[in-house]
């Protein structure tokens, strides 16, 4: 079932080289098998080319909702069930301000265990597309791993819900999770929330609003790729450098299209930003642009999981560095050879069964 094989899990399992940037540790992730730097995963690489989701895309309009629903149709991997045991699945509908939120959970059918810790799940997208079903292979490898009751929240999505509806239900599935822990078999002392991308946005911002409402309800924050300001020239100490990455001759044209996330003049990214946000000043909202936020004290410990040839990358690996100056607990991982939405390709790319295991393993341990 897997594309690669079970020791590339095992090789990175066993990553202990640590480097330093700018004062923040990173645990490198390398390419199992493959040596020389600047490369890109060689399954990654297979990924992009032989499948039509991870091609480049373009448009071909310049019509805003045209627009939009191209990039919603080439989102999303078809990924692979790695499950070993059985998973039970159950479905429920929130309703917040007049809006039905889907409530997915996974749980194994054999527990031990009457009080599981919990992972709430955000999916990426660009706040704007994205599905539950996409990285539902992934919540539910988790689930096993963890013996965990793993959610998948299906929030409103902009241009038809703007900020703040989508962050809202979000926030209010944590809230939910959280007074019912009781009903749901698992311990309220043990909830983390995680997310990709855009959902490593939302999972971020629900912390500090937690943090500002006195609610200690997130044990842990899962950051995978997360896309942390929507101003990049707006944060202090940070800008944006397309030459922090090692890209090894002859491999420009393969991997700069991956960085283009990074770039704040990149169409699609602008697209998709003004598409959530009903006013661009908003941008300078800390539940919008968390790195904006005037403290990081007394947030949730973090784990933070960026991929090498990804434009988010400097994003995650700043903010990791502005929670560890506030006190934060942080590990970050670096996954080399990876690019962006990687998660998504679970059981095509070793990284992404990897990740799957570190965030079990930090669930066990809360």
């Amino acid at each position: 079932m897997r594309k690669y094989n079970i020791s590339d899990i095992t090789e990175l399992q066993n990553a202990s080289e640590i480097i330093e940037s700018n004062g923040l540790k990173i645990l490198l992730k390398k390419i199992p098998g493959v040596t020389k730097a600047g490369y890109l995963d060689p399954y990654e690489k297979a990924c992009q080319e032989d499948n039509w989701v991870a091609q480049q895309r373009e448009t071909g309009t310049d019509d805003t909702k045209d627009a939009i629903e191209a990039i919603r149709e080439s989102m999303g991997f078809p990924n692979y069930n790695l499950n070993q045991a059985e998973i039970y699945t159950g479905h429920e509908i929130l309703e917040v301000e007049g809006r039905k939120v889907g409530l997915w959970r996974y749980y194994k059918r054999r527990t031990s265990s009457r009080q599981r810790p919990a992972l709430v799940y955000i999916h990426g997208g660009g706040w704007i597309g994205g599905t539950v079903f996409t990285v539902e292979n992934p919540c539910r490898l988790i689930a096993e791993l963890a013996d965990a009751v793993v959610f998948n929240v299906d929030y409103s999505l902009a241009p038809e819900h703007p900020f703040p509806a989508g962050f809202d239900d979000c926030y209010a599935a944590v809230s939910h999770i959280y007074a019912h822990a009781d009903a749901y078999g698992i311990d309220a002392s043990r909830i983390a929330v995680a997310g990709d991308s855009a959902g490593g946005n939302l999972t971020a911002a629900i912390c500090l609003k937690a943090r500002e409402e006195g609610k200690d309800m997130v044990a842990e924050q899962i950051l995978l790729y997360p896309s942390l300001t929507a101003e990049n020239e707006g944060v202090p100490g940070y800008k944006w450098r397309p030459d922090v990455y090692d890209i090894a001759p002859g491999n420009e044209d393969e991997i700069r299209p991956l960085l283009c996330l990074g770039n704040g003049t990149n169409p699609e990214k602008e697209l998709m930003i003004n598409a959530y946000l009903p006013d661009r000043s908003l941008a300078e909202n800390p539940y919008v642009s968390p790195m904006l936020a005037k403290s990081h004290e007394r947030l949730p410990k973090a784990l933070i999981a960026v991929a090498e040839f990804d434009g988010l990358r400097q994003q995650g690996e700043f903010y990791g560095r502005q929670l560890e100056q506030a006190g934060v607990e942080v590990r970050t991982l670096r996954y080399c050879g990876a690019s962006h939405a990687f998660i998504d390709r679970l059981g095509y790319v070793p990284s992404a069964e990897d990740v799957c295991i570190e965030i079990a393993n930090d669930l066990k341990q809360l």
